[in-house]
């Protein structure tokens, strides 16, 4: 009987390898426009959940059902995005993008531990490093959706209009607004190589509790931000002034436990993680312009470190 079957099953949907083939690309789109692995998820999840809510005739009468994955993916999205606000201030002390680390150093899924399905891995590029992540999130939701869905995957403003639910000269107005915020945020370019120095030399100088050496590598206006979500100790809040950086720094490793700190590529670019253990608890992400540290992110938040450890 299963031999027979099996045809059935691929005439009742010839489309289904192209379908599950979408997995990755609305992950990726997900992830850029939320900020969380998990979040994006969530989102595939409901994407195919209303692809298969429908009836073979309704399916057949998609045309693209790429561009209808896409459609979907990006409302329940946009919808997301309009009630982060709410979200974020629930959520406690700051709230930083989800770090990923580089695909060969992935280790766990959502659920942690075990192998990952590269159809769940993000693609690492530029529009994914953290300060890139962080300067989306000031954006409005309509700005995110438009400027992700045009610059990033290159969908037509028509198609973009359809999703956000506005004319395409608004949807060009609206990515053109967030393009010039991204522009405006970024310092002078720094060579991957001169990052990956800066960053070393910052560990070097972290785990030696070398305060003048630290002071030397960050900007005198450089900002450190921390998130443990309550679930792990923290900043209160952003710690501003390269000075008062390193002071805080250099005291959290006298003070703190043993850690083992590692070079990690974090969001496609040179950053660093803490071990306990052999378990990772901390990662972070540094915006590096010019010479100097411009900005750390330091994600202690278990839940979001799930990709980084097998527990």
């Amino acid at each position: 009987m299963s031999s027979e079957s099996e045809p059935d099953d691929d005439r009742a949907e010839p489309g289904l390898a192209a379908i599950v083939g979408e997995r990755r690309r609305l992950i990726n789109l997900g992830y850029r426009l939320l900020g969380s692995m998990a979040e994006a998820e969530d989102v595939v999840q409901e994407t195919y959940a209303r692809w298969y809510a429908m009836s073979r005739r309704e399916q057949e009468a998609i045309e693209s059902p790429a561009a209808w994955l896409t459609k979907v993916a990006g409302r329940v999205c946009l919808d997301l995005l309009r009630s982060a606000r709410a979200r974020r201030e629930r959520y406690v002390g700051e709230w930083i993008p989800e770090p990923l680390p580089d695909r060969t150093e992935w280790i766990g899924g959502r659920d942690g531990g075990g192998p990952v399905d590269p159809a769940d891995r993000v693609t690492l590029d530029e529009s994914v490093n953290m300060a890139f992540l962080v300067v989306l999130e000031s954006m409005t939701p309509a700005e995110r959706v438009a400027f992700i869905l045009h610059d990033v995957f290159r969908y037509p403003f028509a198609d973009v209009a359809e999703i956000v639910g506005r004319t395409p000269v608004a949807c060009r107005q609206l990515a053109s607004s967030a393009r010039r915020r991204v522009r405006e945020s970024r310092g002078p370019a720094t060579p991957p190589a001169r990052q990956a120095g800066i960053v070393r030399a910052f560990k070097e100088a972290w785990e030696a509790q070398d305060v003048d050496a630290l002071i030397a590598l960050l900007d005198p206006g450089a900002t450190a931000i921390s998130d443990g979500g309550g679930l792990a100790s923290a900043l209160p809040a952003p710690i501003e002034g390269g000075e008062r950086i390193a002071r805080v720094f250099a005291d959290l490793v006298r003070r703190g436990p043993a850690l083992t700190y590692l070079e990690r590529t974090v969001n496609g670019q040179p950053g660093l993680v803490a071990q306990l253990d052999g378990v990772t608890v901390v990662v972070v992400a540094f915006e590096v312009a010019g010479d100097r540290i411009k900005n750390i992110w330091a994600v202690r938040n278990p839940e979001k470190l799930r990709p980084w450890t097998a527990d």
